[in-house]
């Protein structure tokens, strides 16, 4: 629904209902599980109703001057779907893949590195989650204007919409991997309280995968930004080596040499956005460069 009202220009209550419903689960959480004390049923209460809640403030829209979408009978159905699929797989494997990626490196840490090193890596999940929804931020907002611009054949808007989009993401990759280069125990801190050997190990291991969040918003948004163009082969070849082909392989291969498999994400958005730059150069210097 989100979605919606963002490609029908109404971001900002899109923004307040997901604020809204968020602030509940948090407020809910302390109320059903601590003054109520219902456990963890409270905790999943909390997270229903603050869902329903945004839910009930986004569809505020349709009775808005500002809503321009109406039910209609739809046309070749199964080919809309086909397209739909195809186009907005890469996104959804994104996500599908971090699970996929969270279990072979619980695997090998545990094998290699023990314990401690299982604990940190929960915390540069947690980072990365973060990184990644920053990320999605991006391709979300500009998403909608790259579509339009690109129906309308406006090249230049879409040229121009590109630069903010990639300074964006340049801006978000610079904050967090600084963050996680020069503060990684304040990190540790927010999340846990840590042991002495926790301390020891945290820093070398959050600044190595910290790395990967330079170019990670960059490689997300262009998933979007090939969705746009109706270049979906690019955008899946992005998501599935970035999500667990040359991740996955990296995550097997370098643990045999000392703590490698904390760069197996840097090297992985490495690789990929060599990929990315070259497409998104190429895709971007066919467009039409009509105003």
């Amino acid at each position: 629904m989100s979605a919606f009202l963002r490609n029908d220009g109404n971001p900002a209550l899109a923004t307040m209902a997901v604020l809204f419903g968020g602030i509940f689960n948090v407020f809910g959480d302390y109320l059903f599980v601590f003054v109520l004390g219902m456990g963890i049923m409270g905790a999943g209460l909390a997270t229903a109703i603050g869902s329903v809640f945004s839910l009930l403030v986004m569809l505020t829209h349709f009775c808005s001057k500002k809503n321009t979408l109406r039910l209609v009978k739809p046309v070749e159905l199964f080919f809309i779907l086909k397209s739909i699929g195809i186009t907005g797989f890469s996104t959804f494997f994104i996500d599908v893949a971090m699970g996929i990626l969270t279990m072979l490196f619980n695997r090998q840490i545990l094998k290699y590195l023990g314990t401690d090193a299982l604990a940190v890596y929960g915390i540069i999940i947690n980072i990365s989650t973060f990184v990644q929804c920053c990320a999605y931020s991006i391709g979300q907002a500009s998403q909608p204007m790259l579509s339009a611009n690109f129906g309308a054949g406006k090249g230049k808007r879409i040229v121009q919409i590109l630069k903010y989009a990639l300074g964006t993401a340049a801006v978000f990759g610079v904050i967090w991997t600084a963050l996680a280069v020069f503060v990684p125990n304040f990190f540790v801190r927010i999340f846990m309280t840590p042991t002495e050997e926790i301390l020891a190990i945290a820093p070398c291991i959050i600044c190595s995968y910290g790395i990967s969040f330079l170019l990670l918003p960059l490689n997300i948004f262009s998933t979007y930004y090939f969705q746009t163009l109706m270049k979906p082969m690019a955008s899946f070849v992005v998501s599935v080596a970035m999500g667990a082909v040359v991740s996955g392989m990296l995550i097997y291969i370098l643990p045999a040499v000392a703590d490698a498999v904390w760069f197996a994400m840097p090297v992985t958005e490495l690789l990929v956005a060599f990929y990315v730059v070259l497409k998104m150069v190429r895709y971007t210097k066919a467009l039409s460069l009509e105003k």
